[in-house]
């Protein structure tokens, strides 16, 4: 083949792969428009976004969290892993009063405590210590079972979603995750507002004794409308970050066996007798 010849076919070639490309692309053209991208639409349409990220992180079944930070003037550190679906299940470690790993396990209103091993002789052998939060919190005038509700991310979305004033601040990269950053301070009466009434009149009145007047809470959502981090800043009572992982990783949380429990309310019951029988 001539020179020429060779010339025009690298020229038709790569004529031909020009318009291939310029007829898939179209960068630019009014008929194929550049679709904003998630993080973008993520700061535009706060609404929406966030009503997306409730109705995406509400199929999660699972997800597994860190949580650091003050409550009650007490250093809060802890992680693990929360079951979604229903009955809310949580496996979490935390660090005890002296600093030894501690094991707790929610299931649905039962908290369970693992009983450290050189405690389990007094109990009979006994590795797990239960405590009803239903029938604590009725004493107490209150539901602690919905205190786990700051674990949940789609309650932390719905709570951000259904309160005025939510602002963007911007992206950020969160654990190695981009995502965009909304943030709000609200006074409490107004967030108190997702719970239900029996629950918030108490929390209302203990929050207000400490002096906590407003909450101020942000969110981080990445690209699949996932929550990453949770901020709650409650007064000088609570300060909480929580961070969140590996969506719908298999979890399975038990229940620990009756022949591995003690009651506390019975125990309790127990010692009540044991004094009045003296």
């Amino acid at each position: 083949m001539s020179l020429w010849k060779k010339s025009a076919v690298l020229t038709v070639s790569a004529l031909t792969a020009l318009a291939v490309t310029a007829c898939g692309a179209k960068p630019g053209s009014s008929d194929a428009p550049e679709k904003p991208s998630v993080l973008a639409l993520l700061a535009s349409d706060l609404k929406g976004s966030l009503q997306k990220a409730v109705d995406t992180t509400d199929k999660a079944e699972s997800v597994t969290l860190t949580m650091e930070g003050t409550s009650a003037g007490q250093k809060v550190s802890m992680q693990g892993v929360v079951d979604l679906r229903d009955p809310v299940k949580a496996e979490m470690t935390t660090a005890g009063p002296d600093g030894t790993p501690t094991t707790v396990r929610l299931i649905g209103a039962a908290f369970y405590i693992e009983v450290p091993e050189e405690d389990r002789a007094g109990l009979d052998g006994k590795r797990w210590m239960k405590l009803d939060l239903s029938a604590a919190g009725a004493q107490a005038g209150m539901d602690f079972t919905k205190q786990f509700d700051d674990i949940d991310p789609t309650k932390q979305v719905k709570t951000l979603l259904a309160t005025e004033g939510v602002t963007v601040v911007g992206e950020e990269t969160v654990n190695e995750v981009r995502t965009v950053h909304y943030t709000v301070t609200t006074p409490v009466a107004n967030y108190l507002g997702q719970l239900d009434a029996k629950l918030r009149e108490g929390v209302e009145k203990e929050l207000a004794k400490q002096g906590v007047k407003e909450i101020k809470l942000d969110l981080w959502v990445d690209e699949q409308y996932q929550p990453r981090r949770v901020h709650m800043v409650m007064g000088t009572t609570g300060d909480l970050t929580v961070n969140y992982t590996d969506y719908g990783k298999p979890v399975n949380i038990e229940t620990p066996a009756p022949a591995e429990t003690v009651d506390f309310a019975e125990m309790l019951k127990g010692l009540e007798d044991l004094t009045k029988g003296n």
